[in-house]
Parts: structure tokens; sequence; C-alpha cells
């Protein structure tokens, strides 16, 4: 039943619908009014009334019909819109101004607009934004000729002409732009900027009695209509967001709530739209809607229904009505996208109550079939959509272009479930605008564009940015040529005027309250522009040109336009963050998606392509790419999408489609690269966090993507060469640019280094592919200097534009400027280099706010971009036909842009998290040691490269401590570059005053401090050092040399002296190998020499077990071997390697055999090619093992057939009796891989050859005590009984076939002087005797005297030296020169009393197994390690008189004898730090508590019984050599006063030098020119003066006082200061009430994690800084100029500035929550008992006390909780959220607790119940985040947990970030937990130590990364 309204309606109509109307008379909402409305038009002939009711209206004519709302009544007006009406006509009558209230959507609008319609209103409409000032409301000036004029705006237009100002979006104003309104709304009145007044009609009329109307318009004064009226439209603030009402305003208006149609009006109108369809399912769907916008549904924060968008789904519902329903309400409410997990629950909980969860029943429509111009309408097309087997063809809106069929593009591959979207989206786009929400790099764009061609539409890309205008969106003023203004149409208009397809992209970034301008535009097609053009939908202009009969030309006067029918919107978003609150300080990060938004737009989600599909697309897109490497490559980001953890889920996204194909191209390019390197390219690894780095690790290795580290890299060097035009680095070659502008190349300084060079290469192969690149890196690592030689190398131009944090979109683009009254612009570098195909260069990318940045990915990614000027920017050339305002973008151009890493503590905006992926990103790092110190050399050929090395491990070290997040400041090359390049300028100043340059920005910060000294220290830095602190051993004289005796070599005929002996050979057998874990521990080198300088070189620790016996040390060139007893195992290192290996030898020898066994272990390594294998002799069970420390084979060598058997009986150690002779092995030959092996008393030496396998055994007359090699082929043998020696001589080779025969030849000793009896002279036993010569002229300074000889140098007991001239060559008596001790050491008492006596006699009767006497034959010198009591301490501390002189506390003494000097010196060895308990054992193996052994380098390397092993140099040529270097570092600070000269010519001259007048008094003279000696004279001779002839000092003291002296403080202000300080502190205690005992116990805990707390605070700070940096506000009557305001300016308005001020967060946005944190820390029994251990229960103390401190005064931030568990329960509470610990006192209780309840409670491990608890209850809570921290020492495995178990249980809950901190026990255990827990989810602390330092990370990469 039609009824037409306007047309004038028959009386049968009338009656019709008043019928209908009474019959579906429905008690809505307004129940209470029963009566029903009817709305009539009567016409009379006095005019027209319109009646509502009983309520009338008299219609007049307007005066502009083209104004007046058209096609807006609909032909059955429901009951409640009636009543709606009725009460506005009441409101007209009365006067009033009306306010409609109600929910988001288009129905206020349309209301308002049926009101003026009915009532031939004229209509002023304003869409209100945040971007509305004053003059957009009253009145514009514009230019014309030169002048400016005022424009009246709306309202005054509507004012003075009686019309109806319609003002929507009131919420969306800022807040003081509306009270302009206010007198205009209560009184009718308004002043206007040009002098006008505005007064209201009945004062109006009252004047014009009294006064000519020619008299007001004198005065200026203007009548207001009585018609004006205004219809506010506006939604309920708190509600929904917005500004809320200035009282005044509200107070203004009269209110009306227009909520949605009644439940059957609305069905009725939905039975319409949709014949088709069940009514059932119509209702289900209504009811659903109302559900979800009930008061209930929005207290579980669930956006409203988008109820009026219900039509239009019945309209697609219409045509298909197989469609199912929940795949329908998923467009219209795309709840999965815009709610967490409890609103899901709730929403599919509504459809399952309306039974509309029918998404698996029905199928989806799968593909579009074809798409062909529609014969029956115009500009639409029929679409053929397959949905299950049926085939269902529909009109929709097309474009201009031509069509293209589905599937024939080439750039798009077609997947299932993107060809199911484009059918999707062809169904929407039948009744409305559409929204694609995906994440980035999901193909959106791609799709879109697929849309778009195969309907044939234009696109018109618009991205949006965050500070968008509403200007920028609809238009923008300009000048035109002549100095006029002008308003020029965005692309958004031009879009709807030409009916292209506008694609908004980025439409989650854009402020709400600007994208209010176009709902109007979106809803009903219409638009009111600034210039005063209104643009109208297509129909409703038909039906205007038809009524006032005006044509096209006409209605464009009136400046109206039609909207294209074909115009359609489709807007781009990434998908709302799920659970951030809106008010998130960046817009990226927020809930975009309210329910204004919803009633815009149908919603489709993207989502992520499966893996198949995936593959499909990267073989079609890069067809060459090898196929395992696209496999593990989706395997691996298949594997991080599925996972729910927020770290994978943020790795996922930088692995995005876009980048998988970018990837994909470059391996089809260079298929030998590893995928590793291009994954961790990708999300920039190098940089991420070290939890997503491990879990990163972990996936890839899970993936099995191994990373293969080119073998060749490291040898093969980058180079770059350019040849004949053609640049090659590395392996990747290109041809060289020719440009056209030679001076825009840039050159720079560069050094090559491999490191950098590898960069280069890098992003030369992604140059070549066509990308865009993107280089992060720290702060001075080269980024800029890499991408100008990397141009210069290409030969390309560039441009180069800085960003800053003022940058914006108009300063990048072009720069706005006035000239002569004429806006022009000028074009920035992007612009240019766009133009001529420049490389643009884009520095501190992260300076500059992403939502500016962001505009680039247009650029990039489209090739489009729309400039502020109206020209756009195109890549396309096809497109440029000839229009004139297009710049085609040049082949060439590239965009290299620079950024800092993301995070602390640069602090930039996340460049790399919002553009990452439309670039091929690149990790620039600081340079490897080597590289770096090649670099260095370059800059500083000058400098030692022993600096130069100290310089550079300083820095690596600082580095990978800024890395772990000990400092926050990355040290970088530019720095070390910077030292390098003074001390090439300066070389006197030292290197310890250099880098104070750099790290005198860290010496107000204690901690910083002390942690930069130590490192620097370490490496031999000597900062802080005096040049005068030199501490070397005091010398001592030698006793002369003295000749004492022959040696002579018997060798007569006598056969009874010259005895043979038998020799035998056998192969030994060998057992084995068995392979034993070759452990490798860091090394901790420290260079000694920091604060002061010694002989000791450098110390570290070996990590050993505090039981361990150290029992042997040698070395083989510069490798250290140590072999330890009980239990035996060997340790090797490098003397400057990084790591100690260490290999337990503990299951090859048992503990015991029987009773108590002690074995004591001898190593020798070998030689080339065995190196790095050692021999290993173990003494008394002779066990002889052959050990290769790189696999860790182990092989046991047989000698003789029968050592199998145990020995006889091993004695026990307390038993007095002397042992019997153990095996002893000779080594000094085991370099050329040959050992000798003897018992003590047996008469037979071993022989084993350990590269042929065989040993020879050669029997002696004689038994042995031991046995001296020599020399290869001569040994002496010491007799047992007598102490006789014999020569033994033998073949050189001991071939099989000729068992060759030794030789024994006894030796006669004789004594000087005959004449006192031959036997008189004491027979000796060596303690050393070297197996090579010294040096002739080392012999003949020892000697004095010119003498060239073969010789051996000898030690024993009773002598320093001796040496032994002509030995063991020469066969004439050979002589002895003795060097002898005042005393024989082995008559010096070992007073160690106390202690043990007990073990006296024990110790008295073995004699120590190691000599520990070492000769240094290149310095000529004699090194023994002795105990302190046989020291001549006297000599050395003079000082003392008594005998106890207390020397510093020693291990031993290293005694030196210096035979060139003729010099002696003690040199002390520190005290270990710890001791073995055994020390009855220790003291069988040396009689002091060190080990000494010589290394390669000629230096002496002791090791102590702790395991601490210090590096001594001794010669005295080193020695000076180093001492010289270290003084150098120090710099040569001689003390002289520094002087200022200035170079003057005085005008006197230089007259001849003389010496000048000596004055008899010698007085002191300064200057003068005459006297002789004077200070700063003329000519004359004095220091310092000018010109005289020589320098002379008379002898004045010149009292210089010392720099130290200087630098000292007064003691008195010192203490002062102190006891200030002890007095404040006091206090402190007092105030908290807390005693000095406790403050010391809270100290120890707080000192030990102070530097971590600090660290923490800073990140707090600076994170808080950053949350708090201010925002631009805009139209400021004040501050920087604008550029968007310039013409403003020039019209000459006020506000055109802007100034930067706090945002206030947006109104009706929520409170920003505090993160909620809880400790869960184990306070178990085992915490306590293995606290003595290994310290876990202080450092789990240490842990807690480090939260609460660095938490302190950050509550509004942080809500924590400390909670324990243990065996008695998973709940003890030790801080509670709401009573967070305040002062130390409290803090200490809490520590206190923990400890009391460890030693307490009851054992059992409750680590899965307290975490499970813990989660469960924390996610309830309101919060921003939600973390949970276990620190546990469960030991899972005991109490039967299955780790997997305990990972389910971590990652429970996604919204809850659950950490485990495991503090490693027993064995391997915490490891194999590690693997089987998430990655980044769980540590092991190894060390205790750890712990902090773990919770710090977890801290400083998940909670601070977005505070």
């Amino acid at each position: 039943m039609h009824y037409q309204l306007l047309r004038g309606g028959t009386a049968a109509a009338v009656a019709s619908r008043r019928v209908r109307n009474i019959l579906g008379s429905v008690l809505g909402r307004d129940g209470w009014m029963w009566r029903s409305h009817e709305v009539k038009l009567v016409s009379t002939s006095s005019g027209d009334t319109v009646t509502i009711g009983e309520i009338s209206y008299k219609l007049k004519t307007p005066q502009n019909p083209e104004r007046v709302p058209l096609k807006y009544l609909s032909d059955s007006l429901p009951q409640t819109v009636a009543q709606h009406l009725r009460w506005i006509m009441q409101k007209d009558l009365l006067g009033q101004d009306v306010f409609l209230i109600g929910p988001p959507g288009p129905l206020r609008r349309s209301i308002a607009m049926q009101y003026l319609e009915l009532t031939k209103r004229e209509v002023e409409y304003v869409a209100l934004s945040r971007d509305t000032t004053e003059t957009d409301l009253k009145q514009r000036r514009e230019i014309r000729s030169g002048t400016a004029f005022y424009i009246d705006q709306c309202a005054v237009r509507a004012a003075t002409q009686g019309r109806v100002l319609v003002l929507e979006g009131l919420e969306k104003a800022e807040r003081n732009v509306l009270p302009v309104l206010n007198n205009l709304l209560e009184n009718r009145e308004m002043q206007l900027e040009d002098g006008r007044f505005l007064m209201s009609a009945e004062r109006y009329d009252k004047l014009l009695q009294e006064h000519t109307k020619e008299e007001l318009d004198s005065w200026k004064i203007v009548r207001v209509s009585e018609d004006f009226r205004v219809i506010a439209l506006g939604i309920p603030v708190p509600k929904y967001k917005g500004n809320p009402l200035d009282p005044p305003l509200r107070s203004r208006f009269q209110a009306r709530d227009i909520y949605y149609l009644p439940f059957k009006d609305q069905l009725e109108l939905l039975y319409t739209a949709g014949p088709n369809v069940a009514a059932e399912r119509v209702s289900q769907l209504l009811s659903l809607a109302t559900t979800l916008c009930s008061q209930e549904s929005s207290s579980l924060g669930l956006p409203d229904f988008p109820v009026n968008n219900l039509v239009a789904a019945l309209h697609v519902l219409n045509t298909f009505p197989m469609l199912s329903s929940q795949q329908l309400v998923q467009r219209l409410y795309p709840y999965k996208s815009i709610l967490g997990k409890d609103g899901h629950t709730a929403v599919e909980s509504v459809l399952s109550r309306f039974e509309l969860l029918d998404g698996r029943r029905q199928a989806a429509p799968n593909n579009v079939l074809s798409v062909s111009t529609s014969n029956e309408r115009e500009g639409h097309a029929d679409v053929t959509v397959q949905t299950a087997d049926k085939e269902i063809t529909f009109q929709v809106p097309a474009g201009s272009k031509e069509l293209r069929p589905p599937n024939s593009s080439l750039t798009f591959i077609n997947t299932p479930s993107h060809s199911q979207l484009l059918a999707e989206m062809m169904q929407s786009h039948m009744v409305k605008d559409l929204c694609l929400i995906g994440a980035k790099g999901c193909g959106k764009s791609v799709i879109a564009r697929e849309f778009a061609e195969m309907l044939g539409y234009t696109i018109e890309p618009v991205m949006l940015y965050q500070d968008m205008t509403a200007r920028d969106l609809l238009q923008q003023r300009y000048t035109l040529p002549n100095g006029d203004t002008a308003w020029r149409s965005s692309p958004v208009v031009i879009a709807a005027m030409e009916g292209k397809l506008l694609i908004l992209d980025g439409i989650h970034r854009v402020n709400l309250g600007t994208l209010a301008v176009l709902s109007r535009l979106l809803h009903d097609r219409e638009l009111d522009l600034y210039d005063g053009t209104r643009l109208l939908q297509w129909d409703r202009y038909q039906t205007l040109k038809e009524q006032l009969q005006f044509s096209d030309q006409q209605l464009q006067e009136r400046s109206i336009f039609p909207i294209h029918p074909s115009f359609r919107v489709l807007a781009l978003a990434e998908p709302p963050v799920v659970g951030a609150s809106s008010s998130s300080s960046n817009r990226g990060q927020q809930q975009w998606l309210g329910p204004e938004l919803l009633t815009m737009f149908l919603y489709h989600t993207v989502t992520p392509l499966a893996k198949a599909e995936e593959m499909r697309l990267i073989h079609g897109l890069a067809p060459n790419v090898p196929k395992e490497a696209a496999e593990q490559l989706l395997r691996l980001t298949d594997s991080l999408r599925r996972t729910k953890d927020p770290t994978a889920q943020s790795l996922a996204s930088s692995l995005s489609t876009r980048q998988l194909l970018r990837i994909c191209r470059r391996l089809s390019q260079y298929p030998e690269e590893s995928i590793a390197h291009a994954v961790n390219k990708a999300c920039l690894s190098r940089f991420l966090p070290s939890l997503a780095r491990a879990s990163l690790e972990k996936s890839l290795t899970s993936s099995s993507i191994q990373d293969t580290p080119d073998p060749a890299g490291q040898t093969r060097d980058y180079t770059c060469v350019v040849q004949e035009g053609v640049l090659t680095i590395g392996k990747v070659s290109t041809p060289i640019y020719s440009p056209n502008q030679k001076m825009k190349v840039p050159d720079v300084l560069f050094y090559d280094n491999p490191q950098h060079m590898m960069v280069m290469e890098d992003m030369l192969k992604d140059f070549l592919l066509g990308e865009h690149l993107l280089l992060v890196g720290n702060q001075g690592v080269g980024k800029n200097k890499i991408v100008d030689r990397f141009l210069h190398l290409l030969n390309r131009p560039r441009e180069y534009l800085q960003l800053h944090r003022d940058t914006t979109v108009q300063t990048l683009t072009l720069q706005p400027s006035v000239r002569d009254g004429i806006i022009t612009y000028e074009d920035s570098p992007l612009v240019k280099a766009v133009k001529h195909g420049h490389i643009l260069v884009i520095d501190e990318a992260d300076k500059a706010p992403t939502n500016v940045t962001c505009i680039l990915k247009a650029l990039v990614e489209s090739g489009e971009m729309i400039l502020a000027d109206g020209r756009r920017i195109i890549s396309d050339p096809r497109e440029d036909n000839g229009r004139s305002n297009i710049v085609v973008m040049h082949p060439d151009f590239r965009m290299l842009v620079l950024a800092n890493r993301p995070g602390f503590p640069f602090l930039g905006n996340d460049f790399f998290g919002a553009l990452g992926d439309i670039f091929s990103c690149h990790a620039v790092d600081n340079p490897k040691p080597q590289a770096e110190l090649a670099m260095l050399k370059q800059y500083g050929p000058d400098v030692p490269e022993a600096t130069l090395q100290k310089l550079v491990a300083a820095f690596g070290e600082l580095r990978s401590m800024a890395d772990q997040g000990t400092i926050t400041y990355p040290y970088s090359t530019r720095e070390v570059v910077n030292i390098v390049k003074h001390l090439q300028k300066f070389p006197n100043e030292g290197l310890a005053n250099v880098v104070r340059n750099i790290f005198d920005f860290d010496s107000y910060n204690k901690d910083m401090r002390e942690v930069l000294i130590e490192a620097l220290h370490k490496h031999g830095i000597p900062i802080g050092a005096k040049p005068t602190s030199v501490n070397l051993a005091k010398e001592l004289p030698l006793p002369e040399v003295r000749m004492t005796g022959y040696w002579t070599l018997n060798q007569g005929g006598n056969a009874r002296r010259k005895l043979l002996c038998p020799t035998e050979t056998r192969t030994i057998d060998v057992k084995g190998p068995a392979f034993l874990r070759v452990q490798s521990y860091p090394c901790n080198r420290q260079e000694s020499r920091a604060l002061s300088f010694t002989e000791e070189k450098a110390h570290w620790q070996i990590p050993m077990n505090e039981v361990n016996i150290i029992c042997d040390v040698v070395s083989s060139d510069d490798t250290l071997y140590v072999a330890m007893c009980n239990p035996v195992s060997l340790y090797s290192m490098k003397e400057r390697g990084e790591n100690i290996q260490c290999m337990e030898l503990y299951d090859v020898f048992p503990r015991t055999i029987s009773g108590v066994w002690q074995p004591f272990v001898t190593v020798a390594p070998l030689g080339s090619p065995l190196d790095g294998q050692v021999v290993l002799h173990e003494e008394q069970s002779n066990t002889v093992l052959h050990l290769d420390l790189v696999t860790g084979a182990v092989r046991r060598l047989m000698l003789t057939p029968d050592t199998d058997q145990t020995p006889s009986r091993a004695s026990n150690w307390w038993s007095n009796k002397e042992q019997q002779g153990g095996h002893k092995m000779c080594r000094d030959f085991s370099q050329n891989n040959w050992l000798l092996f003897y018992k003590e008393d047996g008469n037979q030496l071993e022989v084993l050859d350990v590269l042929e396998g065989r040993v020879h055994s050669i029997s002696l007359p004689i038994n042995l005590k031991s046995v001296f090699l020599v020399a290869e082929d001569r040994w002496l043998l010491l007799e047992s009984n007598t102490k006789k020696k014999f020569l033994l001589t033998k073949p050189m080779h001991m071939a099989a076939e000729d068992s060759g025969v030794c030789q024994l030849h006894s030796i006669a000793e004789d004594p000087v002087s005959a004449g006192h009896g031959a036997g008189s002279a004491e027979v000796l036993v060596p303690q050393m005797l070297s197996n090579e010569q010294l040096p002739n002229e080392n012999l003949s300074a020892a000697l004095d005297q010119r003498i060239v000889s073969p010789n051996r140098l000898l030690a024993d007991t009773s002598c320093f030296a001796q040496i032994i001239v002509g030995f063991p060559d020469l066969m004439s008596p050979n002589e002895v020169y003795t060097f002898k001790r005042p005393v024989d050491l082995s008559a010096i008492k070992s007073s160690e009393s106390g202690s043990h006596t007990f073990f006296i006699g024990a110790l008295q009767s073995g004699t120590a197994k190691r000599g520990n006497c070492v000769s240094l034959l290149s310095a000529n010198q004699v090194v023994r390690a002795i105990p302190p009591t046989k020291v001549p301490l006297r000599d050395i501390y003079p000082k003392g008189h008594s005998s106890d002189v207390t020397p510093p506390m020693t291990a031993a003494y290293l005694e030196v004898t210096d035979l060139t000097s003729k010099k002696l010196k003690y040199i002390p060895v520190p005290r270990s730090m710890s001791v073995s308990p055994y020390t009855n054992w220790s003291s069988k193996v040396s009689d002091c508590d060190v080990l000494v052994a010589a290394l390669g380098s000629g230096s002496v390397v002791t090791v102590d019984m702790g395991g601490y092993v210090r590096q001594w140099e001794t010669g005295l040529d080193t020695l000076q050599r180093s001492l010289m270097e270290w003084r150098n570092m120090i710099g040569s600070e001689n003390g002289r006063p520094i002087q200022i000269t200035i170079q003057r010519d005085s005008g006197l001259d230089v007259s001849a030098p003389k010496h000048g007048k000596i004055d008899p008094g010698n007085a002191p003279h300064v200057g003068g020119n005459q006297w002789a000696g004077g200070t700063g004279g003329r000519d004359t001779a004095g220091l310092g003066g000018k010109g005289g002839p020589y320098r002379l000092d008379a002898g004045h003291k010149v009292y210089q006082i010392s720099q130290a002296e200087k630098d000292a403080v007064p003691e008195e202000v010192r203490r002062a200061a102190r006891e200030m300080a002890e007095k404040a502190f006091k206090e402190k205690l007092k105030e908290i009430d807390m005693s000095e005992y406790d403050a010391s116990t809270y100290e120890r805990f707080s000192n030990a994690v102070r530097r971590q707390v600090q660290s923490l605070r800073i990140i707090l700070d600076s994170l808080q800084a950053k949350g708090k940096e201010r925002q631009w506000l805009k139209n400021q009557p004040m501050g920087e100029l604008d550029d968007a305001k310039i013409i403003d300016g020039l019209t000459g308005e006020k506000t055109i500035y802007k100034r930067r001020g706090e945002l206030d967060p947006e109104l009706g946005s929520p409170q920003q929550k505090p993160k909620r944190l809880r400790v869960l820390a184990d306070v178990s029994g085992s915490m306590y008992r293995f606290n003595g251990v290994d310290g876990r229960l202080e450092r789990s103390m240490e842990a807690v006390c480090m939260v609460m401190e660095a938490l302190e005064s950050y509550e509004h931030k942080f809500k924590y909780d400390i909670v324990g568990h243990s065996g008695d329960g998973y709940d003890i509470e030790l801080v509670s959220a709401d009573k967070m610990p305040k002062n130390d006192k409290q803090r200490l209780k809490v520590l206190k607790t923990m400890h009391a309840h460890s030693q307490f409670c009851m054992s059992g491990d409750y680590t899965l119940e307290a975490t499970d608890a813990s989660i469960k209850q924390l996610a309830q809570e309101e919060a921003d985040e939600h973390f949970v921290v276990v620190l546990s020492d469960a030991n899972l495995e005991r109490y039967g947990i299955r780790p997997e178990r305990f990972s389910q249980v971590l990652t429970s809950d996604p919204q809850v970030n659950a950490f485990a901190i495991f503090i490693g026990s027993l064995g391997d255990q915490a490891e194999r937990l590690q693997r089987t827990l998430p990655a980044g989810r769980s540590f092991v602390a190894m060390d205790t130590k750890h712990i902090p330092l773990i919770l710090q990370q977890i801290f400083t990469s998940t909670m601070l990364s977005s505070a």
C-alpha cells in the first residue's frame, strides 16, 4: 500500500494509513502515549498545513528550495518516528532548540531530516569534528583580489535567512568551540567579526518602530529570522567516547532520547527488506541485535550492535537465502576481532540462544565465477557467485573501466581463502561500503586492488595518518595565481564525484573525531563541504532536478553536485588490539573499532593464509625459490603464528606474507643463502629483547633451520672493486650508475673492514632485487658511513632527510611558503628524489612519530602519494595521460632508511614495528674484534697495537654488557674511533686519560662508574692509576759465582765402568676409546696491572670444586694444562683464550681401590701432529691414559702386560712408613711425542713412543732414584742408594730391527781443590736440570767471561743456580759454577706449627712431589716457588725489628734468580681465596701453596691451591718494556703546571740575545729584559721567556704542589662530610625504628642488587618521561606557525598556531590501569637446606629485595605482590598488593619472613599448584597486563611432575605472562627442563648469582617494553 507523502495523497490513502496505524499500534518505548499519531498534509487557501496528531504547523514557501531535504520520508512511518516528529514540532512551535540524543547510527539524523522535509524548511548542516573551529561556524575570511572579505558560515547564514541549523556530533567538537553559539541559542544574538551584530527578531522589530531600516543598517544590526532553529544531534558521552556537553550549552537545549526503533517497527522494516527470508530467521537476527544493545551487554564491555545495518544485511540474505546467519553477523559485528575471550563466549552464547550458530552447517560462497557488464542497470555489473552447488547472479555497482574476469591477473595468485573472501566482498558490496581487517603484510591492499580491477573501478588510495584533520579529508585551502584563496577538493571528494573506489588505508590510525566527518557520506551519500558545495545522493539529485526543473548547469551554479552512483568506499585496517585500553598512548595499539564505526561499514576479516595456500602463493610469485627452503620457512612461520605466546605472535607479525615473499625472492636469486640468516634479518633478531630472541632461536631449531656458518665466510675476504664500470662487493656485482647530478653523490672517508663489507654485500643483493632498505643499529656503528660509502660505490646521487620529533607529514613532502601573497610549495628532498630518481636517505627515522612516517608505506607499496599542493605521485607512467598535476616516479628512485634499534635507551618510536615489513631490514652491529682492530689501525697507524687491542677488548666487553642489560648505554665504534684519533694526534697522552673523554658522562653515576672501571681494568686499561704506583719486588744482590768442582765422564776402556744396557721393543696394547664430555667454561681473564704496576700480568680462576687438589701444572707453547686429583680432572686453557676446557676423569679413576687411595697424576702435553692431546700418568697405579681434549676420547695405554693388578697394598696415608717408590714419568721431550717411565728403586726404563705405539724397555744394572733428560739422547740417572750419577747415551733412533745398545757412563764429581780429600764433595740431588743450554750471551753474562760452550743449568737446595759448562756433550771434565745459598733450603724447618702438628711425622717423611723450580733460559733466570718460611723476610721488609715481621699474607714467594744482573728477587704470591680441606694431602704435592710452570711466551704461571692462576713477568727486559707501555698508557703528566702562552708581537724587538746581569743577591725576577735567571723575560736567559739564548735556572725552588696534594681534600673537610652522612643515616634509622644491626643486614641484600635496581629505575624513569611526551595542540592563538594554516594566516585569522602541550586523555576513554605483577618465591625447606651450597635462598631474597626496591614509588604503574610457596601450602603471603613495603624496615621484615619460613616449614613442593593458582587469580583482576614470575628450585622429577605439565600451566592463560626461574640443581636436569618449557618463559640459573639478573631481563624485555 503505497502512500506518497509530499505528492498530495488521496483521502483513501490517508484512511487506510490510519487504519493500519491503529491496528499496528505498538506500546513501544513510549507506551504511556497511548494515542497513535498520524501525519497529515492539509492544503487550504491560506497555505499548506502539516498536522501530526493534534499539532499543526503552517508551511512557508522556501526561498531556496534546493536546500530542503529530499526523499527522507519513507512511505510507511513507524509509530515511534511519528511521535518523535510530533515532539519536534511542539518544540518548533515553542521556538526552542532541540537536542536529539541516542546511540550511534544514522537514525537521529534521518528523523531530523524527515521533520525538515515535512515542514519544507531549508537546512544548514554541519558535521562537527575535533578540527572544527569557531570560524567554521561564524565567519571565515577569504581573499578576493587582494582584499580579505568575511564570508558567513552556516550558523550565521541559518540565523539571518531563517534556516534550521543541524549540528551533528557535538561530542566530537573540542571543548571550547561550541560556547560561541551560546548567546545565539539563548537570546538569538551574536557579535560578528566584521562588526555586524545579529539581533533577535522581537527586539529588532521594536527598534524598527522607532528607527528606519537605513539607520539600523548603518549601525550594522542584522535581524535574526524568527524561523531560525537549531537541531543538535549527539550521542550520550559517558557511555560512548567523546567530550561531555558543556553545562551552559546543555541547558540551552531540549533533549529527546531517540533509541533504536521498537522491536515490532524494526521487524516490519526488515520484513519488507527481505521478503524471501523466513520470518523466523529475521526475528532471530533482530533479537540478537536487541540483546547486544541492551544495558547488560554494555556492562560486559560489548560494543553496541549496529542495528541500522540489519536492513542492508537482509538485502544480502534476500539474494542469498542459503547464507549462514553466523557469517552475516560476523560481517555486521566482527566479534572475533574486537572482543577478548570473555566477549567471544558472551556473544556466542547469545548466538546459540537464538539458534544462529549455523556457521558450520551452511557453506560460504566459494568463488566468483564471472563478472560482466549489466544490461539492465547502467553502472552495474552482473556477478555470478558459486555457493555450495548453486550459482547465483546478482547486480553490484561497477566502475567505468573495462571489467576483468576473475583469476586473470598476473600479480594476484588466487587461493581458496582469498577467492571466498572476494565472493563475500561482492555480496556485501551489493549493499554497503566495506572494511577489510587484517594484520600488516597479509595482502589487504592486493585483495582490494584485485577487487577493484574485477569490477572495473579506478582506485583512489588515501593513506590515513594520525594527525589527519577533517580538512585533509575533504577540502584544503590554496591560493589562486592572483592571490585569491580557494578550496581544493581532496581525493575523497573527487572519488565520490567521479565514482571511483575510495580506499581508506589505515582507518585504525585516524582519530574518531575526524572520521565522523565521513559518516554522513557513508550513510546517506551526502556531504557539505567548507566552501558551501553540497554533494547529493544520485537519486536525490535527480529528483531535485525534476521537481525544480533545473538543469545540471543551474544546480552547479548553486554548487550542488551529484555523487556518482558507483562510488564505494573500501577501508583497510589492522585488527584492533583486543583488551587494549582505548587510551593507549600510541594510537596503533588501541581498540579503534567502536560502536560508531560499526555502523559505517560491513566488515570482512583477512585471515592469514594457510600453509598450503602460502606455499602456492610463494611458488607463484617467486618461481625459482628452492623448494625445501620455502617449506622450512613456512613451517617456522606456521608454528609461530599458531602459538598463544605474545612474544611469538610479535615475531610472527614480522614474518608476514609480504616478508616471506621478499625472503623467497631473494632466495630464488641467491639459493645458497641460509634461511636462518634471512629470518634473523627479517625479525631484526639482533635487537630483540633477550626473551624474544631466545624464543626465536628455539623456534628456528625446532623447525630444523640451522644457521650454517659459512666456513669460508671468516676467511673469505670481502673486497669491493670497481673495474670498467662494474662494481663488485664480495660475490655480487652490478654496473655503476651514471648520474646527471655528480655533486649529489656522497664521498666519505671509509676504511674497509670485512663486517661492513658483508653488510654492504647484503644490501647490494636487496638493492638489486629492487627493495627499499632499512638499516637498524645502535648509535655510532657506522650506519651513515655504510650508506654513504654504498652510494659512493654505486655512484648514485642522494637526497638527505633527517627526521625529528616535530616532523609532520607536510614537512616530509612539501614546504609551503608565501611569496607576494601567493602560497608556493617547495619540494622536499623526498619529492625531488622521486622526480629525479635519486636515492632518498632518511636518517633518524625512529625519531619522528610513526603516524608521520607511515605515509612512506603508500609510497613504497603502491607507488602513489598525494601531496599537499594537490599533485600526486604515481608509479605507472601509463596512467599519466596528460593530466597536469602528476609527478611520475622515476624508476631509479629508492629509499634507504636509517633508524636506531627499538627500545631502551633510545626510546625512539618503533619505526621497525610500524613499517618494518615494507623494507628489507639490515641490522648493523659494531664490527667484530678483528674487523674493528683492522679499522682502528687505519685511523691510528702510529698507536701501538697493544693499546688498540686493549681498547677493542674492553669495548667488546662493555657492548656485551649492554646487550645483557647490565649497563644501559651501548658503547659503539664511534667512541673508540674518537679515542684512537686523539691518541694518534697526541701520542703522549695516556690511554687512561683519553678514555675518560667517553666515560666522564658516567662519572656521576656511582654504580655505572664501578662497572666501567671494572671492565676497563679487566682489560688492562689503568684508568685511575698514578704513574708513581709501581710496586715491583725489591732486588737483593746474588752471592758471587764460584767454580766449585768438575764432573768427569769415565770413558776409559775399563769395562767395569762402561756398562751396556740391553733394550727390547714391543707394541703397546690400547684399550678404548671411551668418550667423556669436554665442558667449556668462560675464562674471566683479568689484567692485573690496573691500578699499580707489578710483576703479575694477569689472573683468572679455574672453575673447580673446593675439594679438588691441584697436583700438576704444565704448559705447551701458550696452552696451560692443570691436573687435579680428588676427583681426577684435567683443565686446559690458552694464555689469552676465552674459554677453559675441562674433562672430568671421575669415572676412569674410581674414588677408592682399597682403603683410602690418593691418586697423583702428571700430565704430558704432546706435540705436532698430536696437538691438543695429552698423556696422563697416575703414579701409584701406574695408569697411563691418552686424552684428546678436542673430541673427549680417552684411551688407556698398557705399557707392561701385567700392570692390571692393583698395587699390592695402598699404604694408608697416616701410617708413618715411607711409601714404596711410585712410578714416575719424564716428560721433557713430550713435544717430540716420546715419554720415559720408571719406577723408583726399579731398574727398568720404559720409553713410550706415542706416534708409533711402541715401548722400548731398557734394563739397567743399577737401581734408580731419579732420571733427568738432559738431551734427547743423553739422560742423567741417579742411583738410589749412593746417589751416584750416571749418564746414559742411546742411539738417536731406536729402530726395531737393530735394537741399539745403550751405554751407561758413570760420572765422577770432584771438588776444586783435591787437597781436602776427594770424598768430601757433598753429593746433591738436583731439583731441576735444564734440557737445553743457555744462549751464549747469557752464559757469558752469568760467568762474567766470554765463553761459548755447551752447558746445562741446574738447581738444587743448596744453591740458587749451578751452571755445568761442557755437559753433556764434551768428554773433558766439565766445570761446575755455583751461586751458593747462605743456608741450604732443606735445612730450614717448615715451622708451620699449630695447624697440623698431629701430622708432623707424616709431613716430614714425604718430600713434596713437585720441585716448583723452572729455568727461563732466554731470560737467564731460575724461578722457584718457596714457602714464606724459607724467605729472608728481613731483607725484603727491613722495617720490622722483631723476628715476626708480618709481611703480606702470601701463599708463597717466587724466588727469581737473575744471572745477568746478579740480582735476587722475591715476589709475593697472594693467598688463595679458598683452601682445600685436605691440607695434608696437598702438602705432599708441594711444600708451598702454589705450583709453578713456565709458559711458552717466557713468562711464569703459578696456580694456587684455590685454582687461582696468575701469570708473572720476570724477565728484566720484558718488565722494562711493559713498564714503559704502562706509563705511556697512563700518560706523562709530569706535574709541570700548564702555561697558557699567547704569541703576541710585543712591539719591542728582540735585541741581540744576552746572558743578562747577574744579581748578586739572586732575588727572583720576573720579566724586565735585564736579569739572568728570571722567569718570563725577553732576551735574557731564564725560564719561559721570549727570545733568550738558553734556559737558565738560578736554583730558585719552584714551589709546585704535587698533583696528588692538589687533588686531595683536607682531612677535616672529609671528616665533616663523613660525620654528616653518619648522622643522617642514624636519623633515618630512628625514624623507621630500625636497629643498626638490622640496617646492616638489609644493606647486605640491598647492595647485592644495587646495580640491577638502578638500571631498572633508570628505564622506568625514561619510560615515564616518554609517556609524558607532549603533543602538538593545534588551533592555538600563539605558538609556532602551523604550516597547514598558512592561508588562514594570510586571510588574517588568529588561531593559526600550534604549540606543544600535555594532551589530556580522551574523555570517556577508560583509565589506564597499573600493570599487575606477582612474584612467587620458593620458600620451601630445600631452599634453606641447600643455601649453604649455592646460596639459593639468599639469592632469592635478593631478587625479592630487587623487586621491592625497583618498584618503590611506581605504585601507580605497577601493583605487585609477593607470595611464597613451600610444603606448607602455595599461598603464603609475603607482600600484599595493597600494602607494599615503604621503607627498609618493612622490606627487611619480608626478607626475614622468607628466611624463617623456609627454615621451619614442611618439606614438599607446590610449585605447580602455586603457579596455577596465581595465574587464575591474577587473570580475574583488572589490569593493563598481568605477570607472574615463579622462583623455584623444584626438582620436578623427584615429585613426579612432568615438565610438559608445567609448561602447560605456564601458558594456560594468554592474558597472564608467566615466567619461571629454576635454580639449577642436580646435573643437567635444569637444562632438560628448559628444553621442554616454552622459550623465553623459563630460565635456569645455574649460578644463583644470575637470579636477580634474569629477573631484570624479564622486566626489561616484557613489562617495560610498553610501559
